[in-house]
Order: structure tokens, then C-alpha cells, then sequence
């Protein structure tokens, strides 16, 4: 069955990367950009002075535009795991290839928890756009907790993330071993 599969993709390993590639730039840089340009320096800022209601104004604002924006991100992620999948199959690799295989493991054992947590966050109960409109009448105590849960999750991740980036950078242009 697995050879079956790798003869019939093997030809479109090409066209597979030319997929995977892009959206693995489009996962990474689509919260980057938001997160470095907008969440940090509006989460400085409240943090210097929680007691300024324009503050805590904008930062609510922000932390709800960032839930909106990550959609970007988490079509992505399901994209980029997909064509991982099929390139894996495509390729012939196999455990023979230890830069994969690490590669791989680090990006499970990282994102796919991550992502997990992040989609719940940003999307279901978590969400503080919901938080606030929620049967017209805002669980502010509620939404406060799910914005500090949310900003946490950043002060762990970030530092993981990049990490995670840079190794596996690393270990699909090298590839050392």
C-alpha cells in the first residue's frame, strides 16, 4: 500500500513542495507579524498603566483583531501538515533519514500541542470576542482571565517557536545526518 502510494505521488513531489513551502512561511509570519507589531507594544504599553481605560480600550481591541487575524494561521497549519504528510510519502523517506525524523519529532512534539491549545484559545472558549458579545451581556471576569491565559501562552510559546523554527530550518536545508 505505502509503495503503491509513493509511486503514484513520488512524480508530484515538486508540485507537493511548492505547496508545503509557502504555507509553512504563511503559518509562521501571518501571527508573527501581528503578534511583534501590535500585541507587544499595546501589552507594554497597558502594563505600564492598567489603570488607563484607552489602554485597556486598545488592548482589547487588538487581542480580538489578533483572534480574527490567526484564522490565517490555523488554515495553514492543517495545510502544511498535509503536505508534510504527502512529501514524507512522496520523497521515500523512512527512518533511514535522521534529519527527518528529528525534524519531525520536533515538530510534533511542539506545534501540534501547541496549535491544539492555540485553536481553543483563539477560537472556541477562549475566544475574547465571544467573551464580550456572549448573550449580550459581557463576562468581563471571564474575559480578563481568557486575555491573561492567552498572553501567557505567548510568553511560553514564543521562545519555543522560534527554537522550533530555527532547527527545523536547519535540518531541512542541511540536512546533517
Amino acid at each position: 500500500m505505502y509503495e503503491t502510494l509513493q509511486q503514484f505521488l513520488a512524480p508530484y513531489y515538486f508540485y507537493i513542495k511548492l505547496v508545503h513551502v509557502p504555507f509553512a512561511f504563511l503559518w509562521l509570519f501571518s501571527v508573527v507579524m501581528g503578534y511583534a507589531h501590535y500585541l507587544v507594544p499595546v501589552m507594554q504599553a497597558w502594563r505600564r498603566d492598567s489603570s488607563d481605560p484607552g489602554l485597556t480600550l486598545m488592548r482589547n481591541w487588538v487581542f480580538e483583531r489578533f483572534d480574527e487575524g490567526v484564522s490565517v494561521e490555523h488554515i495553514a497549519y492543517p495545510v502544511l501538515l498535509l503536505s508534510g504528510v504527502l512529501l514524507f510519502i512522496a520523497g521515500g523517506w523512512g527512518p533511514h533519514a535522521g534529519w527527518l525524523m528529528l525534524k519531525l519529532a520536533i515538530v510534533i512534539v511542539v506545534t501540534v500541542p501547541m496549535e491544539t491549545i492555540d485553536y481553543y484559545i483563539s477560537h472556541l472558549n477562549g475566544n475574547k470576542r465571544y467573551l464580550r458579545d456572549k448573550d449580550g451581556e459581557p463576562d468581563w471576569e471571564r474575559y480578563e482571565q481568557a486575555l491573561h491565559r492567552h498572553w501567557w501562552f505567548f510568553l511560553v510559546t514564543t521562545p519555543m517557536i522560534g527554537l522550533m523554527v530555527v532547527s527545523v530550518l536547519y535540518l531541512a536545508f542541511t540536512k546533517p545526518f
